[in-house]
């Protein structure tokens, strides 16, 4: 099937903005977990957390790099792939990613330097607030860029001249649409979380394998009572965020449930194969009212489905439909791994189940998996609007020609994953080799293979023969 170039820039598009999204995620997390230890390092002294400070902010300038990489195309990719709709709305979001610019961006450049080369030379109260001013430069780029997003979402606060061209007249309702704190919270909440198991996951590496034990203790306990609290609360807020959803874009709403008839009391559908030429869905499994209970708070609720609009004005069902399940199922998977930590912590078994360390191993990767699809049900599911019930994509992109933008995706695809391996090897060696020991390791049980047991002698710069000879055998 020969592909157009509107079809061709919108999958370079997701391409590029799905890899990009993995970087800042993790970017987010990390620096606030970093800031905290450098916190607990200044306030308590204990080398444990000056220690596993020092080893995640190793790992948060290999994702810090990719990040800044990553999001440089996609200014430009804008501005080549997507002409008409630069046209439209640059009045609009042009300054909202310059606010991004200056705020952010900035703010991170001026302080980074401190955060990862100055802690040996500044005292920790500096310390810390250089990696304060980094995470907090790192939240307020994600406030400004999920504004942009969120009036492309839930546009208000500016009008289109005669030929098409909106202008703010209102920079408040710009700034803060009906679905920006929704979004803000659901999208921060789901980074702490995908972080919090990140770092649980490589800790429970290091248990496994009886390296660096009493920092791994410490940092898996952490994690674990951070996700206690992330991810009932993600949970929560993504049900605010699905009934502002229901009222704001009802047809998006209509797409992630699978429901094409308006009805009072709707089902929830499990699993089904959304049919788009018949409108309805195959081999579907229902639960009777249970959409209409978490959907509209209510027994006999009202929900708008799919045939409201035209089949023209319907997003790609299918898409949206299994992507909303990932991104539910997947935060169903983490709050249960929370409860049982916290089951196993409650019962003095939280460090000895190696049977949970592989759980919590298998899943780090999921809180990324579950934001790529929470943006795939986000972006596919406004379709067929750039700019939703405003301006549509077709009309939103620029007059190139379907050989340019194949060429400009394959060479996308080729350098990002070369940059992805790269970024592997590196981040994989230094995740491997685990954080430098300075304090007393613990052996988990007698005859574990490769525990440290006893003290280490040596000086934080100058390792005791026997952890040297374990780093060696790492």
């Amino acid at each position: 099937m020969t592909m157009d170039a509107l079809a061709l820039s919108r999958l370079q598009f997701a391409f590029t903005v799905g890899f990009h999204i993995l970087w800042p995620t993790l970017t987010i997390g990390t620096a606030w977990f970093v800031t905290l230890l450098s916190f607990l390092w200044w306030r308590t002294g204990k080398t444990v957390y000056r220690d596993l400070m020092r080893f995640w902010m190793r790992l948060f300038a290999l994702v810090f790099g990719m990040g800044v990489v990553s999001g440089i195309v996609l200014s430009y990719e804008i501005g080549t792939n997507w002409a008409g709709f630069s046209r439209s709305v640059a009045n609009v979001l042009g300054p909202l990613l310059a606010y991004e610019t200056m705020t952010a961006f900035f703010l991170e450049a001026g302080f980074i330097g401190i955060m990862l080369f100055g802690e040996s030379r500044v005292s920790k109260a500096t310390h810390f607030f250089a990696c304060l001013m980094v995470a907090g430069g790192a939240l307020i780029s994600t406030t400004w860029i999920i504004a942009s997003n969120s009036w492309m979402q839930t546009p208000a606060g500016a009008v289109a001249d005669a030929s098409g061209i909106y202008h703010v007249v209102d920079w408040w309702q710009v700034i803060f649409t009906a679905s920006f704190p929704y979004r803000l919270a659901h999208m921060v909440c789901a980074s702490f979380l995908t972080c919090a198991f990140v770092i649980a996951g490589v800790s429970a590496f290091h248990m496994r394998r009886g390296q660096h034990v009493a920092a791994s203790r410490t940092a898996f306990s952490m994690a674990l009572w951070l996700a206690l609290v992330l991810a009932p609360l993600q949970i929560f807020i993504g049900d605010l965020h699905g009934r502002n959803t229901l009222v704001h874009q009802p047809t998006k709403l209509a797409a992630m449930e699978g429901l094409w008839d308006t009805t009072r009391g709707p089902a929830m559908t499990v699993i089904a194969w959304p049919d788009m030429a018949a409108q309805k869905n195959l081999y579907a499994v229902e639960i009777p009212h249970l959409a209409s209970l978490y959907l509209t708070h209510s027994w006999n609720g009202e929900v708008e489905g799919l045939k409201a609009v035209p089949p023209a004005d319907q997003p790609n069902v299918p898409i949206v439909f299994f992507a909303f399940r990932i991104m539910a199922g997947i935060g169903m998977v983490l709050l249960a791994t929370a409860v049982t930590g916290l089951v196993l912590r409650l019962r003095g078994r939280l460090y000895d189940a190696r049977w949970f360390q592989y759980l919590a191993m298998a899943t780090t990767p999921l809180g990324l998996v579950a934001v790529l699809a929470g943006w795939t049900v986000t972006e596919a599911g406004r379709q067929p609007w750039i700019i939703y019930g405003v301006l549509r994509t077709a009309d939103a992109v620029a007059p190139v020609t379907a050989g340019a933008v194949t060429t400009s995706l394959i060479i996308f695809f080729a350098v990002y994953n070369l940059l992805l391996l790269a970024f592997l090897w590196f981040a994989g060696r230094v995740a491997f080799n685990g954080p430098t020991d300075t304090t007393p390791q613990v052996a988990e049980r007698p005859g574990m293979e490769r525990a440290s047991v006893g003290l280490l002698t040596g000086s934080p710069t100058s390792p005791s023969p026997a952890y040297g000879a374990g780093q060696a055998k790492a």
